[in-house]
This record gives structure tokens, sequence and C-alpha cells, in this order.
């Protein structure tokens, strides 16, 4: 098989079953009293791979008081650009996005751990450019969405009729890129009746890593398969995380190893929960 088929089929083995298409607004606004306003990255893969999680984001930050605009002519962040190597096409990306966002929101926030690890390096990304000062602007004002969120905290903390466990998944362009591990967890911890349990090697990757899984699939199946095993040894019900990639790829392996867990972000179970 040559190389491009077998890329090729790397990727097909990986897509989910894809929900609907759903049209974002260009504005939420906050339920009650408005303690913020945040501009929200719409993300590429995740609108068409998962539209819920953006959903599922917007209701939870109006529910505690949050506004979120939705510029609709964003672009893509240049990520996965970023993340392959391909740095003059990351800026070409990057720059209109860097003007695509409306200057009086308190932050511009983001659900993908990808992009948000991105975002926050485009001082990096423009330097010794012309760009870099507002490049550099720009970043400072990214957060991941459960880093604003516990920043600011929930108005009420959501409630469960009967006991829950979930195990809780770092991805790597969250914890390790953007040191963001805390900030997840207490938003989780504040829900009653829901333990959180800890995935046993819980730092080492899935395997999805941006192309990884599309690039490297051999490597990406034995990490995506020894990450199953260990969400299975918690016991948990379900799965949580912050990064599409990630979730489709512990999905595709639980799936594979014969464990039907749910598999959801953060903002989906809070969703769930009635914290949204």
């Amino acid at each position: 098989m040559e190389r491009r088929d077998y890329h090729i089929l790397a990727l097909l083995l990986l897509v989910p079953s894809l929900e609907p298409a759903r049209r974002l607004p260009s504005l939420v606004p906050a339920i009650g009293p408005r303690r913020a306003r945040v501009a929200l990255l719409r993300g590429c893969v995740q609108q068409v791979l998962a539209p819920d999680i953006n959903h599922a984001t917007t209701q939870v930050l109006a529910a505690n008081g949050i506004e979120v605009a939705i510029p609709p002519d964003q672009g893509c962040c240049g990520a996965l650009a970023a993340h392959a190597g391909h740095t003059d096409h990351a800026r070409e990306r990057a720059a209109p996005l860097l003007r695509a966002f409306p200057p009086d929101v308190d932050a511009i926030v983001t659900n993908t751990a990808g992009c948000g690890s991105a975002m926050k390096d485009y001082g990096m990304l423009f330097v010794d450019t012309p760009l870099e000062d507002e490049a550099q602007r720009f970043a400072a004002r990214v957060r991941d969405v459960s880093e604003f969120l516990a920043e600011i905290g929930l108005v009420t903390a959501p409630t469960l009729s009967a006991p829950m466990t979930v195990a809780y998944h770092d991805a790597c362009h969250l914890s390790h890129a953007q040191d963001v591990r805390a900030a997840p967890r207490r938003l989780l911890a504040a829900v009653e009746h829901l333990t959180v349990r800890e995935i046993p090697d819980g730092e080492i990757c899935c395997g999805s890593a941006g192309l990884y899984n599309l690039e490297q699939p051999d490597i990406a199946e034995t990490l995506g398969t020894a990450k199953a095993s260990a969400i299975v040894a918690t016991g948990a019900d379900a799965v949580v995380a912050g990064n599409v990639g990630c979730l489709v790829q512990m999905a595709t392996y639980l799936q594979r190893t014969g464990h039907r867990i749910p598999v959801l972000h953060t903002m989906q179970l809070l969703a769930k929960l009635g914290s949204g």
C-alpha cells in the first residue's frame, strides 16, 4: 500500500458518525445579569465532527451570565499547519484571525486544546514580523473555555440526581502546552454527586496529537489502545476531555476494544447536567 493510501485509510477508520450541521448565531446573550462578554473560536474540524460541542459551550457560558460573540468571518487558526511545522502556511491562516474578533471582549475563548495552544503562541509564530506586536496582544486575550469559566465561577453548581463517575483525560495541548489542568477538574468537582477519577499514566498522549494519528497510524494505534485500556481500568461511566481530536481518538479505540463508554467534552457534560 502506498503511503498516501495508508494515510487515507487511517483517516477513514477514525471518522465517527457525523452529526447534522448546526448553524451558530453571531451572538448568544447572557442569561440573567451579564457577568462577562467573550468571543468564541468555532474551530474547523470540530464544526464537522462534533458541532454539538460549540452549542454546548455557548449554552453553558450563557447560563453562567456570559455573553458570547461568534464572529461570522473567522477562519482557520492555523494550528494544524503550525503543529506540522509549516510555519509560513500557519501564518497565512492566522493573520486574518488577528482582526476577526471584536476588541470589546473580556477574552477570546476556545474549546479545542490544539487551537488554543496555537493561538496562545501567536507571539512566537509572528516573531520578527510586522504583526508580532498585534499577535502578542491577541495571544494574551486567549483562554481555554474551562480556564475562563473556572476563573469567573459557576453561577449555580449543577447537580446529579444519582451518583456518576467520570474519568478526566488531560489533552496534551491543554495540559502540557497551556498548563491548564486544574480548571476543568474544578468545574467537574463542583457537580454534586459527580466523582472524577484520574486515568492511570494520564500524562501519556492518547495518540491523536494534531495529525499524528494520520501521519503515524501504527504508533497512534498503540497509544490509543493503551489509553482505552487505562480508561476502562478506572471503572468510570464516561470519559471527559477538552479537545475534539482526543475525543475522536479515544472513542475510536474504546469501540475497537469492545467498550461502549461515552466520550464527552467538558462543556457537553456540564450542559447535560444543567449548567447550561
